[in-house]
C-alpha cells in the first residue's frame, strides 16, 4: 500500500507553536514575532487571538496589530484597536495615515497626519505618498513645501516619492518650484531617485535632460532606466532613438519590449509593432503579457489585417493570457476594423464590467460601417432639439446632416448661433459638406477656423488646396501650399494596402516598386478600357496639378486605391470580398472607379479610409457617395 507524505500547513505549525510559546512569559519575542508573521501573511484573526493572549502588551505589539488590520483591509478594527491604546508614537499615527491611504481615505489620512505629536520623516513620507499615489500630486507638492519648512530633513525616499508626484503634476509652476528646490539642495540622488527624476523629466517632455540623467548613471542603469527613456522617446515620436536603445539593452524585460511595441503602435507605425511581436514570441523570455497584446491588437486593427488578427487572437487564447479591460475594448476596435461587426458584438456582450470606453468602440464602429447620414433631417432636427443641454458634439452631427442634404448655408447659421465653442468636429463637418456641394466661400470659412484649432493637421490644408485645384485656382493652390510650409505643416503621403499571405502589400500613388507591378498595370490597363466602355470619365479634377489634361488622366488613373484593388484581383479566389485599408479619404474617381469595378468584376470590395467604411456592391457604395 503507497504511503503519501502528509506536510502541515504553515499555519498548522505555528498554531502547534503558538499555545507553547504563550506558556512562558519569558516568549514574549517569540509571541511578538508569530503575531507579526499572521499579521503580515494572514489569518489576521489568528494574530488577534495571540495578542489577546498576551499577559503583558507593548508598544510594539498594538502597533503590528494595528498594522495588520490595515493590511487586510479591516478598517473597524484598526480604528477601534487604534483608539484603545494605552500609548501611542509616531510609529502608531503613521500605521494609520498609511492605513487610511490605502484605503484611498486622504482626508482622515490628513487628519491623523496633522494630529501625531512630533512627526519624523517618514510619517511625513507617508503622506506624501498617500498624496502621490492617490492622483494629487498638487498636494503631494504643497505638503513637500510645509516639510522643507519645518526642520526634518528629507531622506532618499521623500525625493523619489515627490519625484515621482511631479511625474503626473499639471502645474508647471509648481513643479518648476520643486526642480529649483531640488537644484539648491545639491542632493545626491541614488539610482533609483535618478530614474523617477528621468521619468518626470520625460513626462515633461524635457528629453534632453532626462537623456542626461541617463547618461549620468552609466553602467549603473537598471533595466527601469532603460525603460524609462525608451518610453520617453516613444511619447515624442523619436522611435528611431528609442530603437536604438531598445537594441543597445543588455538585457529586457516584458516592460522593455511593451515599451516598444507600444511605441509603434501609438505612432502609426502598425507593420513595425506587429514585426517587434512576432521577435517577442520567437524568443522564449519575456513572455507576452496582456499589455503586450493590448498594442498589438490595437496595431492590427489599424491594418486591417485580418490574417494577422486571427494569429494574435489565437496567441492571446493558446497562451491564456487573461484580457484585461484594455484588451476587450481593443479586440473590439480591431474586429470593427476589420469589417466583422458581429465579432465585435460579441465581445461587448462579453465583457462583464464595460467601461465608457467599450461602449465607444462599439458604436463607433457600426458608426463606421452604416450610413449614419440617413437624410432624415426633420427627425434629426427633433432630437437634438428634444436634448435640453446639447453639447458640441451633437452641434456637430446636426451640421453633418445638413450638409448631407444640401443645407450647407443652415449649416453655417448652426455653428454662428451655437451657445458653445465650437470644436474641430463642427468645422470639420462643415468643410465636408463645403467640399461635397462645392461651396469654396463656406470651405475658406470652415478651413481658416480649422487652421487655428488644428495648425498641424494637413488634411485641412491638402482638402481646401484640393478644392482650389477642382476649380483651376492655381494660384490659391500655391497660396495654401505656401501656408503648410510656412506653419511647418507636411502633406501625410497617401497609400492603400491589401493583406495576402500574411504580409501587408502597400502601395502609394504611381509605385512601380511591388514585385507584381507588371501585372498590376496590365490589369489597370484592362480595366480602364471596361470602365469607359462602361460610360467611365475620369474626373479629372482630383489631380491636384497645373498639368495637360492626357497627364492629369494618367495622373488619376494610378491612385493607390486602384493599384491595391488591381493587386487583390489578381492573387485572390474569384467572388471572395476584396479589402483594401486606405491612410487618406478616398478621391471621387476612385471612388467612382471601384462602384463600377465591383459590377464588373462582381466582387464585393470594402474599402477603409480615414473617414469610414465604404462597401462597394453591384455598382454602389454603403456611404451613398456621402463621405
Amino acid at each position: 500500500m503507497a504511503r503519501y507524505l502528509c506536510v502541515p500547513t504553515f499555519d498548522q505549525i505555528l498554531r502547534h507553536c503558538v499555545p507553547r510559546a504563550c506558556c512562558e512569559a519569558s516568549d514574549r519575542y517569540v509571541r511578538n514575532a508569530v503575531m507579526s508573521v499572521y499579521s503580515k501573511y494572514g489569518p489576521v484573526e489568528h494574530a488577534r487571538e495571540v495578542f489577546d493572549e498576551m499577559p503583558e502588551r507593548g508598544l510594539v505589539d498594538w502597533n503590528n496589530m494595528v498594522s495588520g488590520y490595515w493590511k487586510w483591509g479591516d478598517k473597524v478594527e484598526a480604528c477601534k484597536l487604534f483608539d484603545m491604546m494605552p500609548e501611542k508614537d509616531v510609529v502608531s499615527w503613521t500605521a494609520m495615515v498609511t492605513g487610511y491611504a490605502r484605503m484611498k481615505d486622504l482626508e482622515n489620512a490628513r487628519r491623523c497626519f496633522d494630529d501625531v505629536p512630533e512627526k519624523n520623516v517618514v510619517s511625513w513620507n507617508a503622506m506624501l505618498s498617500a498624496y502621490a499615489q492617490n492622483g494629487c500630486p498638487e498636494e503631494a507638492l504643497r505638503l513637500f513645501d510645509d516639510l522643507m519648512d519645518s526642520g526634518v530633513q528629507p531622506n532618499e525616499t521623500t525625493w523619489a516619492v515627490v519625484i515621482s508626484a511631479c511625474s503626473s503634476c499639471g502645474d508647471s509652476s509648481v513643479v518648476d518650484s520643486f526642480i529649483q528646490k531640488l537644484n539648491q539642495k545639491w542632493m545626491h540622488l541614488s539610482y533609483f531617485g535618478k530614474t523617477a527624476m528621468l521619468d518626470m523629466y520625460a513626462k515633461r517632455g524635457s528629453i534632453e535632460s532626462a537623456r542626461e540623467v541617463f547618461d549620468e548613471l552609466g553602467v549603473y542603469k537598471s533595466s527601469g532606466t532603460w525603460n524609462a527613456m525608451i518610453s520617453a522617446y516613444a511619447r515624442v515620436g523619436d522611435l528611431t532613438s528609442a530603437r536604438e536603445l531598445f537594441d543597445k539593452m543588455p538585457e529586457r524585460d516584458v516592460i522593455s519590449w511593451n515599451s516598444m511595441i507600444s511605441g509603434y503602435a501609438q505612432n502609426g507605425q502598425s507593420a513595425l509593432a506587429i514585426d517587434l511581436f512576432k521577435d517577442m514570441t520567437a524568443s522564449d523570455n519575456p513572455k507576452p503579457n496582456e499589455v503586450t497584446m493590448a498594442s498589438v491588437i490595437s496595431s492590427c486593427g489599424h491594418l486591417g489585417a485580418l490574417e494577422i488578427r486571427n494569429w494574435a487572437v489565437n496567441f492571446l487564447t493558446k497562451h491564456h493570457i487573461n484580457p484585461s479591460i484594455s484588451v476587450y475594448n481593443s479586440l473590439i476596435s480591431l474586429y470593427s476594423k476589420c469589417g466583422s461587426m458581429d465579432d465585435a458584438k460579441r465581445i461587448f456582450n462579453e465583457i462583464k464590467n464595460r467601461d465608457v470606453v467599450s461602449y465607444n468602440a462599439l458604436i463607433s464602429g457600426f458608426a463606421a460601417h452604416a450610413c449614419s447620414h440617413a437624410g432624415l433631417l426633420e427627425e434629426g432636427q427633433k432630437i437634438f432639439e428634444s436634448i435640453k443641454d446639447p453639447d458640441v458634439d451633437h452641434y456637430a452631427c446636426l451640421v453633418d446632416l445638413l450638409g448631407w442634404v444640401g443645407k450647407v448655408d443652415e449649416a453655417k447659421d448652426i455653428v454662428d448661433g451655437m451657445q458653445k465653442e465650437p470644436h474641430a468636429g463642427v468645422y470639420g463637418s462643415l468643410l465636408n459638406a463645403s467640399r461635397v456641394h462645392k461651396r469654396i466661400d463656406l470651405a475658406e470659412f470652415a478651413a481658416s477656423e480649422l487652421f487655428e484649432l488644428e495648425p498641424h493637421n494637413s488634411g485641412n490644408y491638402i482638402l481646401l488646396s484640393n478644392m482650389y485645384a477642382s476649380a483651376g485656382r492655381w494660384d490659391d493652390v500655391v497660396r495654401v501650399r505656401e501656408a503648410m510650409r510656412n506653419a511647418g505643416v507636411k502633406k501625410v503621403t497617401g497609400w492603400s494596402w491589401v493583406e495576402y499571405n500574411g504580409k501587408m502589400h502597400k502601395f502609394i500613388a504611381g509605385d512601380r516598386s511591388h514585385e507584381m507591378s507588371d501585372g498590376i498595370y496590365r490589369l489597370l490597363a484592362e480595366l480602364g478600357r471596361k470602365l469607359r466602355n462602361s460610360g467611365y470619365i475620369a474626373d479629372k479634377a482630383c489631380v491636384l496639378r497645373d498639368v495637360d489634361e492626357e497627364e492629369k488622366e494618367e495622373m488619376v488613373g494610378t491612385h493607390s486605391e486602384k493599384l491595391a484593388v488591381c493587386f487583390a484581383l489578381l492573387v485572390t479566389e474569384p467572388k471572395s470580398v476584396i479589402r483594401v485599408v486606405n491612410n487618406l479619404r478616398v478621391c471621387r474617381d476612385c471612388h467612382t472607379a471601384i462602384k463600377m469595378i465591383s459590377k464588373l468584376e462582381g466582387r464585393k470590395i470594402i474599402l477603409r479610409d480615414n473617414n469610414r467604411f465604404h462597401h462597394f456592391s453591384d455598382g454602389q457604395c454603403s456611404c451613398g457617395d456621402y463621405w
